[in-house]
């Protein structure tokens, strides 16, 4: 009030998931938040507001957290299957000017986060896809620029000091040495993401986005190791510098859920 601002809105839920994704093995299917239970907790944070003296704040709720029934474990996602949330959706249609929030809906198909708009998930929370889809265009790079002759050393800089600094993984990912070395490169959580900011893992990162191989890449080798960066190239819409490659895997994703929420119904 005081800065002249608009007020803040607000999403009110407890049905949050574990950050990062599930820490453990997904069991076969996830069940959605009923309507009846979805219904009880709106109930309850209105009386809560109501109690604070802040009943007038209700109205800038705009969404409410409910599990849709999808997740992602390490190797594995639980895909939404819209036929388990028919009643939620009925549910919060009735209710005109509020809509759900999902979490975790990274690696979901296309279809999939669709459907999820039009069923009034219309929040969609995403975090590991994205760093995920930057440590795939940089684990190409350095691919890329290993065939060219330059051996850059990313991932082992990165496997030493995830191992050297193991807080960040250990506890999510479980096996024996070879599972878990498998985990920390490649694992859909992608606790990887959490070593970025280190400095050795920076100067291995800006080593490889100077390499001079990677000044103008044979679209062969692009291709082979970074398909999708491959297509946007040859359709014009991106540049074959390696940072525009990386960036460019981070907005294919973001690209994805700009589309569902601009195609849905709802």
């Amino acid at each position: 009030r005081e800065a002249g601002r608009a007020p803040p809105a607000y999403v009110v839920g407890t049905e949050v998931p574990i950050p990062g994704g599930a820490t453990h093995d997904l069991a076969a299917e996830l069940r959605p938040t009923a309507a009846a239970d979805a219904e009880t907790t709106l109930s309850l944070h209105h009386d809560a507001f109501a109690r604070a003296g802040v009943g007038d704040a209700w109205r800038r709720v705009i969404a409410l957290v409910v599990q849709p029934g999808v997740e992602f474990g390490n190797y594995t996602v639980a895909d939404y299957d819209r036929s388990k949330t028919a009643a939620l959706a009925a549910f919060m249609a009735k209710k005109g000017d509020m809509v759900f929030e999902a979490h975790s809906t990274d690696y979901q198909t296309p279809r999939a986060l669709a459907e999820l708009v039009e069923d009034h998930f219309a929040i969609l929370k995403v975090g590991p896809w994205l760093t995920y889809a930057y440590r795939q265009a940089l684990f190409g790079l350095e691919a890329i620029a290993g065939e060219l002759g330059d051996e850059v050393g990313l991932r082992r800089t990165i496997e030493n000091v995830m191992l050297e600094r193991p807080e960040s993984w250990r506890g999510h990912y479980h096996g024996d040495d070879k599972a878990l070395r498998l985990a920390r490169a490649f694992s859909f959580s992608d606790r990887i993401r959490y070593y970025w900011p280190c400095p050795a893992v920076q100067a291995a990162v800006d080593r490889l986005m100077r390499s001079p191989v990677l000044a103008d890449i044979p679209l062969p080798l692009l291709e082979q190791h970074l398909p999708a960066q491959y297509e946007a190239v040859r359709g014009g819409s991106l540049g074959k510098a390696p940072a525009a490659l990386a960036a460019g895997a981070i907005d294919a994703v973001l690209a994805l859920f700009s589309k569902a929420t601009k195609t849905s119904r709802g």
